[in-house]
């Protein structure tokens, strides 16, 4: 028997490749692979016919050096969430900038307000006031400062929502019954009571029940118009010296007739001016008129495509030029309103006579048929 241990002998055999064989020859070992693949399961058996080769598809090569095409309707695409993206972003910095300078009107402010439905489907009434409240530095006689008791230096009406857009602007000078101090220039009323007391007297002197107040803030009303990139006013030559003018720490303003680019502080002062150096005859109806070309002049610009590019900082600017009851969402329905609504004629109350008060000083007075034509045709 023989021993387990022991190995038989075996030889080695190792092939020399071919003299003109290729260097992945593996001397058929692939073939036989392919074949092992290729048969069919034990137990079964290929029926008889030609042997069936497996044909690999060519996959699709691209050219070296192309690339790949934008066409139109993807960068229209690309381009409309660009325009929605920005518009969200506008839209968030203008609910949040009004919503913070909502809850600086007074309770007593809020409390004359009447309801009305959303300004962009309904109509409604809203009272723009502004002081003539001074800068801190003013040496101007007489001035009043800022944080003191002031006029209201404009007195302006719209009717917007519902299709409507009217103004009608009150001359300061007006002389009308002060619930509680007699009779007095109207402008007189934020003075003694603030805006509270503003709408009552203008509510018991037009009829018209008020539904929102916006105060404007003069000290942020520059920056809306620097965020705009100033706008176009079209009038004759003005030059005033608001607050004393520039030697008693105000501002002095001056224009060339024609059409011409202003920027913040110029459009401010345009709006307060009450003595025109360029032509004397100028009254209070000649200012409320220009407060209302400024209006209109503001508006086209919102509109305009340069405006688009800015529009974050102009949303983030416009309720900050002013102190309102309006939330966000309802002062947005009266941006709105007035932006599709087309542009409104000026509109003035004119006086019809003269009166003298117990203090010596001279007011305005507008008589009843006056009165009531400038009503209904702001009304209707």
């Amino acid at each position: 028997m023989a021993d387990p241990e022991d190995k038989p002998p075996y030889n080695v055999y190792r092939s020399k490749p071919k003299l003109f064989g290729r260097r992945d020859d593996d001397g058929g070992l692939a073939s036989m692979q392919r074949e092992e693949q290729q048969a069919p399961p034990h137990g079964w058996e290929d029926e008889p016919g030609p042997p069936r080769r497996r044909r690999r598809l060519p996959l699709p090569r691209r050219r070296p050096g192309r690339r790949r095409r934008f066409g139109f309707w993807r960068v229209l695409r690309w381009l409309v969430t660009g325009v929605v993206a920005w518009l969200a972003i506008s839209l968030v910095l203008f609910l949040v900038s009004a919503q913070i300078q909502s809850s600086s009107v007074s309770d007593a402010a809020d409390n004359e307000l009447g309801g009305a439905g959303y300004p962009l489907t309904s109509p409604n009434t809203v009272l723009v006031l502004g002081s003539d409240a001074r800068t801190k530095d003013s040496k101007e006689p007489g001035a009043n400062k800022i944080g003191q008791a002031s006029r209201s230096d404009s007195i302006l009406l719209l009717r917007i929502g519902g299709g409507k857009n009217a103004t009608l602007s009150i001359p300061r000078d007006t002389v009308v019954e002060i619930p509680g101090s007699g009779q007095n220039k109207i402008n007189a009323a934020y003075a003694i009571g603030g805006p509270a007391l503003a709408i009552r007297t203008v509510e018991n002197y037009l009829g018209i029940p008020v539904n929102h107040l916006i105060e404007v803030n003069f000290e942020n009303f520059p920056q809306l118009i620097d965020a705009l990139g100033g706008v176009s006013y079209r009038g004759g030559c003005v030059v005033s010296r608001i607050n004393g003018g520039f030697k008693n720490g105000g501002y002095t303003l001056r224009l060339k007739a024609g059409e011409q680019e202003i920027d913040g502080k110029q459009a401010l002062a345009l709006a307060r001016t009450r003595k025109n150096e360029c032509n004397p005859k100028e009254s209070d109806l000649t200012r409320a008129r220009r407060q209302q070309k400024i209006m209109n002049s503001i508006k086209d610009k919102v509109t305009s495509v340069e405006t688009f590019v800015r529009l974050p900082w102009v949303a983030w600017a416009a309720p900050k030029a002013i102190r309102s009851d309006m939330s966000g969402p309802t002062l947005l329905g009266v941006v709105g309103a007035e932006l599709t609504a087309g542009t409104a004629k000026p509109n003035v109350l004119k006086p019809t006579g003269t009166v003298t008060l117990p203090d010596g000083g001279a007011g305005l007075t507008v008589d009843d048929a006056a009165k009531q034509r400038a009503v209904d045709r702001f009304l209707r």
